[in-house]
């Protein structure tokens, strides 16, 4: 069973920089599409970008050009570098393997104006 852990959320400043880490525990790992969703206050949870077992990755359109997915397999963790930031990225960011239904317990990412 893999098991994920975030970090790297905070306070930041409108154009600023975060890069978001998930530790996965398990060694089925390599196997799963693995993405990050969001949720703001009041909206429901969106993807933010996944990247497939082969590396292959999908934004969200508000993300497409500031946000960036990338995996590493042999340290089991997935990164999401975020640029550029603005009021409207402020959410909880969770790492997800959403084949499985999987979700860590997400980190708070606030973006002041």
């Amino acid at each position: 069973q893999v098991q994920l852990r975030e970090s790297g959320g905070g306070l930041v400043q409108a154009g600023g920089s975060l890069r978001l880490s998930c530790a996965a525990s398990g060694s089925l790992f390599r196997t799963y599409t693995m993405g990050w969703y969001r949720q703001a206050p009041g909206k429901q949870r969106e993807l933010v970008a996944e990247v497939t077992t082969r590396g292959s990755t999908n934004y969200a359109d508000s993300v497409k050009g500031r946000f960036t997915i990338s995996r590493d397999n042999v340290k089991t963790a997935v990164y999401l570098q975020m640029n550029s930031l603005n009021a409207e990225d402020t959410a909880v960011y969770y790492c997800a393997a959403r084949s499985i239904n999987l979700w860590g317990q997400g980190t708070q990412v606030t973006v002041s104006s």
